[in-house]
């Protein structure tokens, strides 16, 4: 019996690594639930109380679909840009050591530490017409073609907001890759007779594309539904420059909880598309770049 209990024991240690699993997984299960999937869940069963051609017809509204379209293609110029610069910012804070870098790093999350209210006022501000860079570009476009140009209340406001309040994620994200990455794969390269433009194609961007992938999604996902910071800056000219969380505080405003509901429960749907169309892209990316290393 000695024996048999012994030889017992540390199997039944091994089943039981993490203590107390069952308990942290009921929590962590109920606050998901509570935080997440009830909201989700109550918003879909107020939309669905309006019925199917009510709610395509609310989709279809000339002034919804209009902001709908505004904020998709600003959102995605938006990650597009942000995917560029966020990683360029990202490359130098890993690669290079100057002066300032410090300062440098704690600024890409200065977006994240600032009410959104605040980001906006303050490009507002800037990009006035009457604003610091507002009368630079004013006079700028009238010495060109006659007419100033106008970076505030247009929807170049709307692309310049979102910019700022999503850039940090793909920084954050590209950023621990690179750092891990070894700079002797790249000298390699080097070594071999690679051009430096042939070595990032071929050894670093297949590398970071994954990180490049999530980031992308994340900063879709925040742009697509981004209110405080665009607000100040839109102008919120209906059909020109109204965005689609105005849509759904306007319909808040005249009491129609369905009519919001519906319009956002839009939004989530094009949001939780778009990451898992790019979770599955970093997926087979990943498990593609793994079978080449094996």
């Amino acid at each position: 019996m000695s024996v048999s209990s012994s030889t017992n024991q540390p199997k039944n240690r091994a089943r039981r690594v993490m203590p107390f699993f069952g308990l942290s997984l009921g929590v962590s299960v109920f606050a998901l639930s509570l935080l997440v999937v009830l909201p989700f869940a109550m918003m879909i069963l107020t939309t669905l109380e309006m019925g199917f051609t009510d709610i395509i017809r609310t989709i279809r509204e000339p002034q919804v679909f209009a902001a709908i379209k505004l904020s998709l293609s600003m959102a995605a110029l938006a990650t597009l840009t942000n995917v560029i610069f966020g990683t360029l910012i990202a490359w130098v804070l890993v690669r290079y050591d100057f002066w300032g870098k410090s300062i440098i790093n704690a600024l890409v999350d200065l977006p994240f530490a600032l009410p959104t209210a605040v980001t906006g006022i303050a490009l507002a501000t800037l990009y006035a017409p009457n604003g610091l860079f507002g009368q630079w570009f004013s006079k700028v476009g009238i010495a060109l073609t006659g007419e100033p140009i106008k970076i505030a209340f247009t929807p170049i406001g709307i692309w310049l907001a979102l910019v700022v309040v999503s850039f940090p994620f793909i920084v954050r994200a590209v950023q621990p890759v690179l750092a891990e990455l070894s700079v002797e794969f790249e000298e390699a390269a080097a070594v071999m007779g690679a051009s430096r433009l042939t070595t990032f194609r071929r050894v670093v961007l297949p590398e970071i594309t994954p990180a490049i992938l999530i980031g992308s999604g994340m900063m879709f996902a925040r742009a697509t539904g981004e209110y405080g910071s665009v607000i100040f800056i839109a102008g919120n000219i209906p059909m020109q420059s109204e965005i689609l969380p105005l849509i759904i505080v306007s319909k808040l405003e005249q009491f129609d909880v369905a009519g919001a509901s519906c319009v956002a429960l839009f939004m989530l749907l094009v949001s939780l598309i778009v990451l898992f169309a790019i979770n599955f892209a970093q997926w087979k990316l990943s498990a593609r770049l793994g079978a080449k290393t094996n």
